[in-house]
């Protein structure tokens, strides 16, 4: 196994050094918001899965034996905590109202710059992406977001979810192809490109699969 970068700030961490504890937080925060943004599709919930992990990591850390690496621990903390974050955001449904919708009805999500074209683009793919990935079952989506937002390998995918692994190439596969699927734009009468009585001979080319910026 190849050594743990993180290995001397989590042996000093668990000898009661506190600094070495906020250095390690520290260094992997915007990993594990990125996981729970990508889980959660929410801002306001990915700040608290963030937290709760977070808190989780630093209650547990004495516990950690080292038998896997601590990114493959820490992502399996990040990713139980967006688990029990969905939980209960499904426990507080309010009518009418997206999930991740203020008390004024308004999404908690980013605002781009308004005089910055290239923002309001990447902000309008996320908000695509953050919705297709919140059609997924939770199982796929958790092994996608694994996969290729947090570039895991899968044996550590299979050890964070607890699944074999043949069990992660199948929900990555699976869940892979409805993302492309809901990320493809609707078919459009008014855009054929042939008419309905002259068919197309040529065969569609697949989805290309989508980008999972942060």
């Amino acid at each position: 196994m190849a050594v743990d970068p993180d290995q001397e700030l989590v042996e000093a961490a668990q000898a009661g050094d506190a600094a070495a504890l906020e250095a390690l937080l520290r260094r992997h925060h915007d990993r594990v918001h990125l996981l729970c943004r990508r889980l959660t599709g929410s801002d306001a919930d990915a700040l608290d899965a963030t937290q709760e992990a977070l808190i989780a990591v630093v209650r547990g850390l004495p516990r950690f034996d080292g038998r896997s690496r601590f990114t493959t621990w820490l992502h399996r903390v990040a990713t139980n905590a967006c688990l029990d974050e969905l939980r209960r955001r499904r426990r507080r449904p309010r009518p009418g109202l997206p999930d991740d919708a203020d008390d004024d009805g308004h999404p908690h999500h980013e605002v781009a710059d308004p005089r910055g074209e290239e923002g309001l683009h990447a902000v309008a793919e996320r908000l695509v992406l953050d919705e297709a990935l919140a059609g997924l079952p939770v199982e796929f989506r958790a092994a996608v977001v694994l996969r290729d937002v947090c570039d895991l390998d899968y044996a550590e995918i299979a050890e964070v979810l607890d699944v074999p692994p043949g069990t992660v190439r199948s929900r990555i596969a699976r869940g892979r192809r409805l993302l492309a699927r809901q990320l493809e734009p609707p078919a459009s009468a008014g855009n054929q490109a042939h008419p309905p009585d002259r068919p197309s001979t040529t065969a569609p080319e697949p989805p290309t699969p989508p980008q999972m910026a942060p």
